[in-house]
C-alpha cells in the first residue's frame, strides 16, 4: 500500500511517519522523533519540494486525490521541521519552556 503519488515514490519511507493530517499530530511527531530522524527526512524531502508544490498545484484544493493529499500533509510536515533542522538544532523552540500553543482550526485538506 502507497501513500505518495508514484512521482514521489522514494518518499514513500517517510510516509506513514509525517503525512498526519493535523498540526497537532505533526508538532507531537516532531517533539517524539530524534534530530537524526528529523534530519533524514529534511534531506529527502528538500530536494523535491518545489516538484511536491507543483505537482500539488495542478489540482483544486478541494478536490485533491488521496495520493496529492497525502503529499500535502508531507509538504506540511517539511515545514514543521524546518526551523527545527535549519536554525535550533533541536525539535523544540529553544528557551520556551513548557510553552505550547494549541491550534483551534486547522487548514482545510
Amino acid at each position: 500500500m502507497t501513500l505518495l503519488p508514484k512521482e514521489f515514490s522514494e518518499l514513500e519511507p517517510f510516509a506513514a511517519t509525517w503525512c498526519l493530517p493535523t498540526e497537532r499530530q505533526r508538532f507531537a511527531q516532531r517533539m517524539a522523533s530524534s534530530m537524526d530522524e528529523i534530519q533524514a527526512f529534511y534531506d529527502a524531502f528538500y530536494p523535491r519540494a518545489e516538484e511536491a508544490i507543483a505537482y500539488c498545484d495542478k489540482f483544486p484544493l478541494d478536490d485533491l486525490p488521496d495520493d496529492a493529499r497525502a503529499l500535502v500533509h508531507l509538504m506540511q510536515s517539511f515545514v514543521m521541521v524546518t526551523f527545527p533542522i535549519e536554525v535550533w538544532k533541536q525539535p523544540r523552540v529553544p528557551d520556551s519552556g513548557a510553552a505550547y500553543v494549541a491550534v483551534t482550526v486547522e487548514p482545510v485538506v
